[in-house]
This record gives C-alpha cells, structure tokens and sequence, in this order.
C-alpha cells in the first residue's frame, strides 16, 4: 500500500453526501490523488484575481495609515500602483506582499523603483516574493532570514523569537526603549509585511515565502529533520542551523561547523546519552551565541560549555536535568538562561505547586552561586518550583518573567517593576493583607500576565478567618489595567476581588482562567470585557451561571469577542448565555448532565444556540 492510499483509506467509507477538498499548487498531486482515490472527481483551477480586485488588496498594504488615499496628494502613485498590479499575476499574496514594500515609503520615487524592478518584471511568483525581503533594511534582513532555519510550517513565539534576535545581536539599541519593546516592533514589522503571518493565533510564514527566502538563505541557513542527510553538506558556513533527528551519527557531525552562530538541537532518542557529542560541539563550534538544545533524557551539561564565551541565549528542554554546570557563571556575555521541564509543567498546571521535599535542599544548588554575578544576565526562567525557591533570584538587572512564593520571597516584589509575566505561588502564605498591598501590582506598568496560586487541599479544613483573609489578599492583589491575562489557581475565597467587578480596572483582559476556586459562587461581569477572547474554568463546583445580571444586559452584548470557552468540572452549571457569533470553540467536560441533554448533538432542543461554533466537544 502506497502513502498516498494509507492517508486516503480512512476517508473512503464517509457517510452519502461528503466531500472531500483538498488543496495543492501541483497538478501531479490532484491527478495521483484522482487515481488512489477511484471515484469521480472534480477539479478546479483557481485562476487569479482580476487586476480591479488585485489593486484594491495592493492598497490596502500599501497605504495602511493614509486617511485619505484616493486625494490629490496620492494620485501620482495609485497610477503606478496600477502599473505594478499588471506584474502580479493576479495573485492575491503578492498584492499584500508587494504593498508591504510600497509602505515603507509613500515617494514615488520608491515607488518607480518597486515597478521597474527587475525581480517584478520576471513574470514568476517567486521573483516577485524575493522582492519583499531583498529591499529590507539590514537589521530586518537579518531577523527575517534567521526565521528561514526553522523547518516549513514552524510556529513563531513572538517574545521567544525577539529573545533571540537579541542574543545574535540584530536589535538596535533606542534610547528610551528595551530592547525587547524594539524587537516587538521589528517582529510587528515583518507582520505587516506579510513576510510573517497570523494563522488562528499562531504566527508562520506561508508557504510560498517560505520556500522562495529558504533557497534565497540557503548558504547562512541549514536545517536538518529526519532522514534528510543531504541537507547537512550544502555548506560549512552555516550561521544558522536546525537538527532534528533520532541518530546519533547525525549529531557528532555537527562539530564541521565550526563558523554557527546558533544551534537548534532537538534529539529525542530513547537511552542514548548525547554528552560526548555535545562535548565536541562545545570545542569545536566556539562561536555560538544561541543554544538550544531538546534532549528529554540528557542528565547533564557538559563543563565544556564554558568554551561558548560568545554565548548570550542557552535553552534546555528536558526532564532529568538536576543541575547546571558550574562553568556557567563563567559565560560573561550570557543574557537568557532558560530551562524547561515539561512533565513539571504538566503537574503544575494540575496545581500542585510543590516541589518534592527530597529535592527542596537541591534546588539552591541547582545553578551556581555566584552566575548572579554576570553582569549582562537579564532573563532566567526556570521550573516553577525551583525558581520560587532560590535565593538571590531578585537580584536579576531585567526580570521580563518573574516567579515568587508567598513563603520565602513576595516582598522582593515591591521594587520590581520591569517584568511582563509574574505567577506567585503559595499565596496561602502572605500573613497580612499589608503584605499583599506592599506588593503594588497596579505600579507594574509593564505587567501583562499574572498568575495568583493558593496551594489546594481537599483534606483541609479552612477555617473561616482564613477564608476572609484570602479575600482580603485578593482584593490588594489588583493588576494593573493594562494586563491582558489573569490566571487564579486554588483560590478559597467564596467572592470575587472588589476590582474584578470593575470592569475598568480588566477592561483589557484577553485571557482568564479560573482552576480550584471551590467557593467561588457568582463570577465578576466578565461579558462586558470587550477583548476577552478566551475563558477557562475547571474545578469550580459553585459556579451556576456564567451570565449574571452584573455579567451582560441590554445595553452591553454578553462576550462580543469571545473565541474560545472551556468548562471543565463545573457541576452546577446547568445553561449557557447567548454565545456571540465570534466563537471558535466550546469544550464541556464533567459539566452537569443537563447541558448536553439541552445542547447535545443527539437532539438537543437548545443545540441550534450554539450551532454557528465551528468546534464543539460536549461529554459528561
């Protein structure tokens, strides 16, 4: 049996009545598939846009920020613009692409540039793309090609990849900004440009940019996934280089590029320890300045990393790792110190907060005592136990990511105003609410994701001073207004905080989820938030409404740009609100057996209110 046929088998016994699409830019795909396939079929070639349509989506880009671009002032370049639309071939991303370029300056002098470029008169799709990132400025050039390493259809993470063009150097300093305020905007830029693409939340390059800059880069790019050995000898001087791979072999030969600048390494193989391959990158590659290494059965970094003393940005994934090595504290330059363990992310997010007490003595010593001694360390992120539980953590210069326990560490957050995402742990421990208030959440400007944990345990007994304390915390934990996602773990009070029942005070939420919170009965007016795009609730076991009279009503449409909801385990919950037309998906798991019975697909006589949501999971 061919691939093709294992791909299609599963499709073939569909109910009467169903369709398959698929999409492709090769003829060849269509015709094999027709075959395989042995049924009727119909094909349809999309032809391009008309050149009316094509010049409407050109200066759509191309004059984003003009009020008024059909006036006097602009006349000269809408005539070129219809020029430049007859070289498009009518396709609908070279019109965003082109106009991209057309906005970087609105002279029509650049503007007869962009016509009479030999890349736009060569009458091929790919000529047409090159254009667009050819012309960008060198600090932009550097950070779109960069991106070419990562393999077709990788999703970016904006700050995760500003981090980055940051450790290679490509951010140039403003005074009055951070550098990571500056790599926003470069990354926003390439947004604009359509080089980069916003895809269901996700961030990627389309596939015809993405192939066309691939090729263009190909001789500072390399990427390596799979069985694709060839990929590994088109050049000796990668800057750049991606390695996923389950061979062993494959990784002692990464030590021939001797000129990287950066190494992505993901290695997943079982029982294979990679310590003496990483060992000879380590001597041999001498000028990493970004390593990013995903092995989830390393056990250690070798010493041997101190050599890297060009390093500014380390990352590792992996689950056994106990310790870093000590050389570490030598690396001057190193700027980003992350380390992820995904299993203690998964058992986290279920809430438990502690780390183990056998491994509590080890977490001080987890890296070395004197690494806060670098004087360019401006990021550190760590599993959430560990990094609650280490010492001289607050002493960090830059904090954009912040992690605190109300056991040991909740005063070193007053003074500490320069971090984007802060998660406190075990607030079951702040004695007082002056403790809380000393805090001064709302004075963190830069605050856009708070995480507040109490440590849960159904086997407590809460008495019911604690729980007004609890309340009382809560209410002098107030955000500032311009946080765009609040997470509440193991919270025992039985109210809202005074500030989430004003809207003002949220009115920039984006992202709310709610876990453990047993007592809590009536929600704040979460359907007047205006952006709030995503809502999760799991183990809330008094909840009974999710529309109140304080949470929609006449005047104010409940939700108006709600995407995503998820209930899970809210038993009480027995109806839902008029759900608004902006709704992607609704998942309810170990809800009240009413709301399937009401909106179950099986006959449900409330399912036509939710019929318009593309993606719907209802179990009991």
């Amino acid at each position: 049996m061919s691939k093709w046929e294992r791909l299609l088998t599963p499709l073939a016994d569909g109910k009467i009545g169903s369709r398959i699409l698929v999409t492709t830019r090769m003829d060849s795909v269509a015709k094999k598939i027709a075959r395989v396939i042995q049924e009727k079929t119909v094909k349809f070639t999309l032809e391009g846009l008309e050149e009316d349509q094509c010049l409407r989506l050109l200066n759509l880009h191309a004059f984003v920020g003009v009020e008024n671009p059909s006036d006097d002032d602009h006349k000269k370049l809408n005539v070129i613009a219809g020029e430049i639309v007859k070289k498009l071939l009518g396709s609908p991303l070279a019109a965003k692409v082109i106009g991209g370029v057309l906005n970087d300056d609105l002279d029509e002098r650049h503007w007869r540039t962009v016509l009479e470029s030999n890349l736009l008169g060569e009458n091929s799709i790919n000529s047409i793309l090159r254009l667009s990132y050819v012309v960008l400025p060198n600090y932009l050039q550097n950070c779109f090609a960069f991106c070419c390493m990562f393999p077709q259809d990788h999703t970016f993470d904006k700050d995760d990849l500003v981090q980055m063009w940051i450790s290679l150097g490509f951010i140039q300093p403003s005074q009055g900004m951070t550098m990571e305020d500056i790599g926003g905007r470069y990354f926003d830029a390439l947004v604009n440009k359509t080089l980069v693409e916003q895809v269901r939340g996700h961030y990627k390059m389309h596939d015809l940019i993405y192939e066309s800059a691939s090729k263009f880069f190909a001789q500072i790019c390399g990427k390596f996934v799979d069985d694709e050995e060839s990929s590994l000898k088109i050049s000796e001087i990668f800057r750049y280089l991606f390695v996923e791979t389950t061979n062993p072999d494959i990784i002692q030969k990464i030590g021939q590029f001797k000129h990287l600048h950066s190494l992505f390494l993901f290695y997943k193989a079982f029982n294979e320890d990679i310590c003496s391959a990483l060992i000879e990158i380590f001597r041999a590659s001498r000028s990493l300045r970004l390593l990013y290494v995903c092995a989830p059965y390393l056990k250690e970094i070798p010493e041997e990393i101190g050599n890297l003393i060009h390093l500014r940005c380390l990352k590792i994934v992996g689950y056994n790792l106990t310790t870093m090595p000590r050389s570490l504290s030598n690396l001057y330059h190193l700027q980003y110190l992350i380390y992820d363990s995904p299993g203690e992310v998964e058992r986290l997010h279920e809430g438990d907060d502690f780390l183990p007490r056998e491994r509590r003595h080890k977490a001080d010593d987890f890296l070395p005592h004197d690494i806060n001694s670098l004087p360019n360390l401006r990021y550190m992120k760590l599993p959430k136990s560990y990094s609650s539980l280490i010492r001289w953590i607050g002493k960090l210069k830059s904090r954009p990511e912040q992690v605190v326990s109300g056991y040991r560490s909740i005063g070193e957050l007053k003074n500490m105003n320069d971090f984007c995402i802060l998660k406190i742990n075990r607030l079951e421990y702040v004695k007082d609410t002056e403790e809380a208030r000393n805090v001064q959440l709302c004075e963190k400007t830069r605050l856009t994701d708070l995480t507040l944990c109490w440590t849960r345990s159904d086997s407590w007994k809460i008495a019911s001073w604690k729980i007004a304390l609890y309340e009382n915390v809560l209410d002098n934990l107030q955000p500032p207004n311009c946080l765009r996602k609040l997470s509440i773990n193991g919270y025992w009070g039985a109210r809202s905080a005074i500030w989430m029942n004003n809207v003002n005070m949220i009115f920039n939420l984006e992202e709310i989820n709610l876990t453990g919170c047993k007592e809590w009965e009536t929600l704040p007016p979460f359907g007047q938030l205006p952006f709030l795009k995503s809502l999760r609730l799991k183990n809330m076991p008094k909840v009974k409404l999710l529309e109140s009279k304080f949470n929609g009503n006449d005047k104010h449409h409940a939700f108006p740009c709600l995407i995503k909801l998820e209930l899970w385990d809210v038993p009480m919950l027995q109806e839902l609100p008029n759900l608004p037309p902006s709704l992607e998906g609704l998942r309810i798991k170990y809800c009240h057996p009413e709301l399937k019975k009401r909106y179950g697909e099986d006959g449900g006589p409330d399912r036509h209110k939710i019929a318009h949501i593309p993606e719907i999971y209802i179990s009991t």
